[in-house]
């Protein structure tokens, strides 16, 4: 990006003041390295963001940032309940897209006898790749209540556990969510896709704990070092695709009838309080559903596998939380408390301290938030902060964003050569695909570790502890 278009108003924030049709300003938080690497195109799309109707205070960008569809990927935005609008494009095609966090009684050493087996168990236990069906079937009033229950169903229906719920956001149940709202296509294309990871950057991930950054949180949190946790990264497969493919195509043809006059045909919005704000934002909400439902039947795999093949049961979820969504939260603006729709594509809620809707234990220390990074980098474990609600309303990024398109990642890698690479670290890939191991090559990605300290150094959250891989499922 040309720093020259931009303010510098802290280390790691940049401003672009309103000009043209902005409403209020663009704010990247970002190291000045990371600055200079980003897409200029997120630039230009932060600009259109601010320009559109009922935004508050700012159009944010997270330090992942990168070019999206309408909206930036790390892209954080909130509306006024009466005068704005609710984006699908600001929400994205893989709705709640997001990742979860089960913590073992196992170190690393204790692992290292079954890691060979575990890596070849969780690949035969998780179904993977584009299209992958899974072993639970659904008709449609099944289907209806799946939609309708989110994680909380698919405890009713023996996969996952209790106790789980609430470590989940919205305790696993998005309010709200109208199943009826959801196209005859898009139910079509989820019926037999739940319990699946997919493909693209969704992974399963085996990793352990190779440092704590801060030992008080660490250990609310239930880390230490040389432990092995697992990370399950996946959304609303199929279903939160078609949702978003068909409720774009329906807020760009409505536009004009609303008064709308869109910076970018991509960035389809339509009014909170407008039929098809309100028939989207249920089918949104469903889709969340979906996404934690499905979460919670691979966690019951992972389990399975996990107790069959190191006898070790009952990994303890430490928290889920889904990036590309939009939430009724309130927040402070000049003083006052204000409900409003905020929006984050390829960001992570990072709700701090005394947040009361955080459940016990963790309410007292500040949400995880949970930062990934690639097959062969580390990812972070933070913390919420009380500052973030100020800095991007409760707002962090959420990996460590792409640096190349995957078309470049095509050009510049070979799957092979990336899964033999990180063998001889000690790595091992599963994976159908080795275009899509190429597509997602560690090298195609920011460096995590600069994103990780600008979150900090911005404060939108804390660093807790450090994770790196040992065995990934890659879809």
């Amino acid at each position: 990006m040309d720093l020259a278009r931009v303010s510098r108003h802290a280390e790691a924030e940049w401003w672009v003041e309103p000009h043209g049709a902005m409403r209020v300003p663009a704010v990247v938080y970002a190291s000045e390295p990371l600055m200079r690497e980003m897409d200029e195109k997120v630039y230009e799309q932060a600009c259109n963001v601010a320009s559109l109707p009922g935004i508050v205070k700012a159009a944010y960008a997270m330090p992942d940032a990168h070019w999206g569809y309408g909206f930036p990927i790390g892209g954080v935005a909130a509306f006024d309940e009466e005068e704005g609008v609710i984006s699908a494009g600001g929400v994205g095609f893989d709705i709640s897209c997001g990742v979860r966090l089960l913590e073992t009684p196992l170190t690393r050493e204790q692992l290292e006898p079954f890691k060979q087996a575990l890596a070849d168990a969780l690949y035969h236990e998780v179904p993977v790749g584009m299209g992958r069906t899974g072993r639970v079937h659904l008709d449609d009033a099944e289907l209806d209540a799946m939609l309708a229950g989110g994680a909380r169903w698919a405890v009713e229906q023996g996969y996952g556990a209790w106790e789980d719920l609430p470590r989940i956001e919205e305790g696993g149940c998005m309010a709200g969510a109208r199943p009826e709202s959801v196209s005859r296509r898009a139910r079509s294309r989820q019926a037999d896709e739940m319990g699946t990871l997919g493909s693209g950057n969704h992974y399963l991930e085996v990793q352990h704990v190779a440092r704590v950054e801060d030992a008080r949180l660490a250990e609310a949190y239930g880390l230490r070092e040389g432990q092995v946790v697992v990370s399950i990264h996946c959304g609303s497969r199929g279903l939160g695709h078609q949702i978003g493919t068909e409720y774009l195509r329906e807020m760009s043809l409505e536009a004009a009838r609303h008064g709308l006059t869109l910076p970018d045909r991509e960035l389809a919005c339509a009014p909170i309080r407008s039929d098809v704000g309100r028939e989207y934002l249920g089918a949104m909400r469903a889709a969340i559903n979906c996404a934690l439902a499905n979460r919670e039947i691979i966690t019951h795999l992972v389990r399975r596998a996990f107790e069959r093949v190191t006898g070790v049961s009952g990994l303890r979820l430490l928290f889920d939380v889904s990036h590309n969504t939009c939430k009724v939260e309130e927040h402070e603006v000049d003083g006052k408390r204000r409900r409003l729709f905020v929006h984050r594509k390829g960001a992570t809620r990072a709700f701090g301290p005394g947040h009361p809707d955080l459940p016990p234990g963790l309410r007292e220390v500040g949400q995880p938030v949970l930062i990934g990074g690639s097959m062969g980098t580390a990812s972070y474990v933070l913390a919420g902060t009380e500052e973030s609600e100020a800095r991007a309303f409760s707002s962090s990024a959420h990996g460590a964003g792409r640096s190349h398109s995957r078309h470049d990642a095509l050009r510049l890698w070979r799957g092979r050569e990336v899964v033999d690479s990180l063998a001889s670290r000690g790595i091992l890939i599963r994976s159908p695909s080795m275009r899509g191991v190429a597509e997602e090559a560690p090298g195609a990605y920011k460096n995590v570790v600069e994103v990780v300290d600008a979150a900090e150094v911005a404060g939108l959250s804390h660093k807790v502890a450090r994770l790196e891989p040992l065995a990934c499922i890659k879809g």
